[in-house]
C-alpha cells in the first residue's frame, strides 16, 4: 500500500494519466500530428513539431500553475515549491506524449515508413483517449447513456480536422450501439 492509501502498484501511472493534463496532452499531440502530418510530411518534421509544441505547452502550464499557486498562498509561498507542484501537476502533458513520440521516432529512423508512423501515432492516441475515457466514465457511472456520450465525444475528437464529419461519425456509432442493444 502506498502512503496515499492506494494498494495498486501502478497507482502513480493512473494518477498521472487520468488527469486533464494527460487528456489535454493527447488531444494536443493528435492535433499536432494532424496539422503537421498532412500531405505526406516526413515523420521527422512531425516529431520535431510534436516535441517542441509539447515542451512549450508544458512550460506554459508550469509557469501558469506556479503563478496561480503563488497568488493563492500569498507571501507565505515559495517559488521553488510552487514550481515543483506545478511541474508535477502538469506532468501528464509529458507522459501523454511518450508513446506517440516513440512511434514517430520509429518513422524517423525508418524502422517503419513515415506515413505509417504518422497514422499509427494518431491511431494510438485515439485508442488511448478512448481507453482513458472509458476508464474514467466507468469509474463515474455504469450507465450506458454516459458511455454513449463518451463515444460521441471520442468520435468528435477523433476527427478534429472536420468537426462536422466527427459528429456524423459519432452519431453513426451511437445508432450502431442502439441497434446492438435493442
Amino acid at each position: 500500500m502506498t502512503e496515499d492509501g492506494a494498494s495498486e502498484p501502478n497507482w502513480r501511472v493512473h494518477q498521472v494519466l487520468l488527469t486533464e493534463e494527460a487528456i489535454y496532452g493527447l488531444i494536443l499531440v493528435s492535433g499536432m500530428i494532424v496539422v503537421s502530418g498532412q500531405s505526406g510530411t516526413a515523420s521527422i518534421e512531425v516529431l520535431v513539431t510534436v516535441i517542441v509544441t509539447v515542451a512549450v505547452f508544458y512550460a506554459a502550464h508550469v509557469y501558469a500553475g506556479a503563478v496561480a499557486r503563488l497568488a493563492a498562498v500569498g507571501r507565505t509561498g515559495h517559488l521553488r515549491h510552487a514550481l515543483a507542484h506545478a511541474a508535477r501537476q502538469s506532468s501528464g502533458l509529458l507522459v501523454a506524449a511518450v508513446v506517440p513520440v516513440v512511434i514517430l521516432a520509429l518513422g524517423t529512423t525508418h524502422v517503419i515508413p513515415d506515413t505509417t508512423a504518422n497514422w499509427a501515432a494518431l491511431v494510438v492516441n485515439t485508442v488511448m483517449l478512448a481507453v482513458l475515457g472509458w476508464i474514467a466514465i466507468s469509474r463515474w457511472s455504469e450507465s450506458w447513456a454516459a458511455r454513449i456520450v463518451g463515444s460521441v465525444v471520442r468520435g468528435i475528437l477523433r476527427r478534429r480536422a472536420d468537426p462536422a464529419e466527427g459528429l456524423r461519425h459519432a452519431l453513426s456509432e451511437v445508432r450502431a450501439m442502439a441497434m446492438w442493444r435493442g
